[in-house]
């Protein structure tokens, strides 16, 4: 199994920035794997946000982040990147890191690795 660990959540106003990060362990490579970035509101379902490969960077992202959210990783450091400028009230939510091994960037369901989720909260 992969262990992943978030960071870099916290509280900030509308139109702020916040980069999360998640930490990868648990493999020699990660060489096959996806990457993801969920979220889930109070009320809410869990939700795709945005997904890359890790050997190639290919990027899927949920349409209501385009344009304001990129996911990254840094391989030295077996890290995921989420970096989310001009925050709206409405992203706030629990946001998860989850991975998978092969298959396409969006197949949520296949996603069987799970952080425990980093707190983003966005005043108004």
């Amino acid at each position: 199994q992969v262990q992943l660990v978030e960071s870099g959540g916290g509280l900030v106003q509308a139109g702020d920035s916040l980069r999360l990060s998640c930490a990868a362990s648990g493999r020699r490579t990660f060489g096959g794997h996806a990457m993801g970035w969920f979220r889930q509101a109070p009320g809410k379902e869990r939700e795709f946000v945005a997904a890359i490969s890790w050997n190639v960077g290919s990027t899927d992202y949920a349409d209501f982040v385009k344009g304001r959210f990129t996911i990254s990783r840094d391989t030295a450091k077996n890290t995921v990147y989420l970096q989310m400028n001009s925050l709206k009230p409405e992203d706030t939510a629990v946001y998860y890191c989850a991975a998978k091994y092969l298959g396409s960037l969006k197949a949520t369901a296949e996603y069987d690795n799970w952080g425990q989720g980093t707190q983003v909260t966005v005043s108004s």
